[in-house]
């Protein structure tokens, strides 16, 4: 039907017989629609009467190849938990078509009870749907997913014995996603239909086959009097502790130093192709394989390699520097090694995600107490912006990101960079460690890091291994009324990667504000002095100078405390006048909102804000030491340049 109309049976034929669409077609034959009939009440596959009759212009030619099935009658009941069979030629998973020549496929499943299937639609899954059972669906699966029909399958029987025959319990309907945890497939159940079919094809000869069910034997599965709804957790992604990787991987190729990777199935292993291509051969990846070797933990003896699958984008995009390595011998999954959850396109990290740091590719291990790097996840707005262009659509949740950006609580040693391949990110929901993103941005000093998603790659991953991990989002808190949906864009300052908009510090500098000294006291180049600044009731000039001049003076913390507010960066003219010349961004010691770029804005909003020059003399009349101006530093109360300094500490937090 399109658009509840419809389509004229003569553009329809079936083809009965076939096993292989694309080999010989012996006993194959076809035969012309001479009409097609679906019930009144249908409307869309979620609302249930998802079936259809085709009469066909003449009758079809029986044979070994070709018999028509059983139909159950409406009092027929399908034992719960019974094996039963689906057959189709559509997806073998998700977004993997299948494969020439297109040989009919079958897979087991278990029939699930209306209460057992409704109590898993009940909980969150994908885009935090759930779904309504009703009368007339039937569903079969698995709790832990992994088997199922997919796209493509639709209109296919399922089919099971009883007593020597097969029945035609269901139709394949549809689905979320395919063979995704706790979201077993829906079928028509056929038997509620009887009384329907009978009456369409009244007068047929010879009519559909409606045999009595079969009498149970002691030995046919009981039906159990109560079903028990347990909703399968997932079977990745567990860790003892952070750090503690269960699906750690080490590939051992001789000549080379191990390149690091994570296992993501019982036989597969992700790592960056970086590791593996020769620059000296046009970037084809060595062939002999047979002396490779993979180290997993809690494995006594090394893994043999058999196979090398790279990225076909893997030598010139840094996305997709990916390779994927299968074992020789299948791991046993039961005990450690655990493969790592892998994200769906449509995976959503949070913002404010716990996340680690894993070792990646061919790095040394880190350094000092900083090993194992906690960080939590900025919003889309900051991330996608500072790497972005201006006027760019922040993607919405459900859309692949450009990019992650983790904001670490304990940064790492002043002036190192980690411009290499060294870091995945592990980023954590409800217990469960997702590989989130690869290898970070090539991106200098600035901050926050910016990582490459994995979400993008998830499909690739899944074809090649046939196996893989692929975990549904586990967290769906988007913030209330669902804000984080709402369509951003990023304004015009952050054209060239963001530098005009946030600007990045490495200096070192000496204590000269309150609290704990920090371990870095050294004096700058430049000789400048860092200010605890409290901004209660203190107006400061502006710099409109577009980036921070020398001497440049970042607020000063404690070593290892975590940056939870936004200070300000404030540096000190020759005169030793303090001028106010950027904002700190929240989780970065080297990262300021520069003031410049924003002189129009704030002159307008604010009248009585001042401005540096560009000559860098300040602008009000001298005589006095004082660090503004007389009339704008009286205690009686806060000018309105003092509250909006204020709120834009307050923007700048949130």
């Amino acid at each position: 039907m399109t658009n509840g109309t419809l389509e004229p049976a003569a553009e329809w034929s079936v083809l009965l017989g076939v096993h292989s669409q694309d080999g010989p077609l012996d006993g194959a034959h076809t035969r012309a629609v001479a009409a097609i009939v679906v019930p009144a009440n249908y409307s869309q596959v979620e609302l249930g009467a998802d079936l259809a009759l085709l009469r066909l212009a003449s009758p079809a030619s029986l044979g070994p190849a070709v018999r028509p099935v059983c139909l159950p009658r409406a009092s027929h009941r399908f034992v719960h938990g019974t094996a039963c069979w689906a057959t189709g030629w559509g997806d073998v998973q998700e977004s993997d078509p299948l494969p020439l020549p297109w040989v009919l496929q079958e897979v087991e499943l278990r029939l699930l009870g209306e209460a057992t299937c409704q109590c898993l639609y009940s909980q969150p899954g994908p885009f935090n749907l759930t779904l309504q059972i009703l009368p007339g669906m039937l569903c079969a699966g698995y709790p832990e997913g992994r088997r199922d029909t997919c796209q493509g399958d639709s209109g296919g029987p399922l089919v099971c014995e009883e007593g020597g025959r097969w029945f035609q319990a269901g139709i394949t309907s549809f689905g979320f996603g395919c063979g995704r945890r706790n979201r077993p497939g829906v079928f028509t159940a056929v038997a509620t239909y009887e009384a329907w079919i009978r009456e369409q094809v009244m007068g047929s000869e010879p009519g559909p086959a409606f045999p009595t069910q079969p009498q149970k034997t002691q030995s046919d599965p009981q039906e159990p009097r109560e079903e028990n709804c347990t909703i399968a957790l997932p079977e990745c992604g567990k860790a003892r502790r952070p750090g503690a990787w269960p699906w750690e991987a080490q590939v051992i190729v001789p000549g080379s130093r191990p390149c690091h990777g994570a296992l993501v199935s019982e036989s597969w292993v992700l790592a960056p192709a970086s590791c593996f291509l020769d620059p000296s051969s046009s970037d084809s990846p060595p062939r002999d394989l047979d002396a490779w070797r993979v180290l997993l933990p809690s494995r006594p003896r090394a893994e043999r390699v058999t196979r090398l699958v790279q990225h076909e984008n893997a030598s010139w995009d840094n996305a997709s520097d990916l390779a994927l390595l299968q074992l020789r011998t299948p791991v046993n999954l039961s005990a450690a090694p655990l493969p790592v959850c892998l994200p769906h396109p449509e995976h959503y990290f949070l913002p404010g995600s716990r996340c680690r740091l894993a070792r990646w590719g061919r790095g040394e291990p880190a350094f000092g107490p900083g090993a194992l790097l906690e960080a939590e996840l900025l919003g889309g707005w900051w991330c996608h912006c500072l790497y972005g262009r201006q006027w760019a659509a922040v993607p919405l949740p459900g859309d692949p990101p450009h990019a992650l950006c983790p904001a670490y609580q304990v940064e790492e040693e002043v002036g190192s960079c980690w411009n290499d391949s060294r870091w995945s990110l592990l980023c954590r929901e409800e217990g469960t460690w997702f590989l989130a993103g690869i290898r970070d941005f090539p991106s200098g000093c600035l901050r926050p890091r910016a990582f490459f998603p994995l979400q993008t790659h998830g499909p690739w991953i899944s074809h090649v291994t046939r196996g893989a991990y692929l975990e549904d989002q586990l967290a769906w808190d988007w913030g209330p009324d669902g804000e984080e949906t709402e369509t951003q864009t990023c304004p015009p300052h952050t054209e060239h990667g963001g530098q005009a908009l946030q600007q990045c510090l490495t200096l070192k500098c000496f204590w000269a504000g309150q609290g704990p000294a920090p371990s870095h006291r050294a004096t700058s180049p430049c000789g400048c002095r860092c200010l605890h600044l409290d901004t209660t009731n203190l107006p400061l000039p502006l710099s409109r100078h577009p980036a921070p001049w020398n001497p440049l003076c970042p607020v000063c913390r404690g070593a290892g405390e975590q940056m939870t507010s936004a200070p300000p960066l404030l540096c000190q003219t020759t005169e030793g006048s303090w001028v106010l010349v950027g904002m700190a961004v929240q989780g970065s010691r080297e990262l300021f909102a520069a003031i410049g770029p924003e002189e129009a804005w704030i002159s307008q909003t604010v009248g009585e804000a001042h401005f540096l020059p560009p000559s860098g003399s300040p602008h009000w009349p001298t005589g006095g030491s004082n660090l503004c101006p007389p009339e704008l530093a009286k205690a009686s109360g806060s000018p309105r340049a003092v509250h909006f300094l204020l709120l834009l500490t307050f923007l700048i937090q949130s």
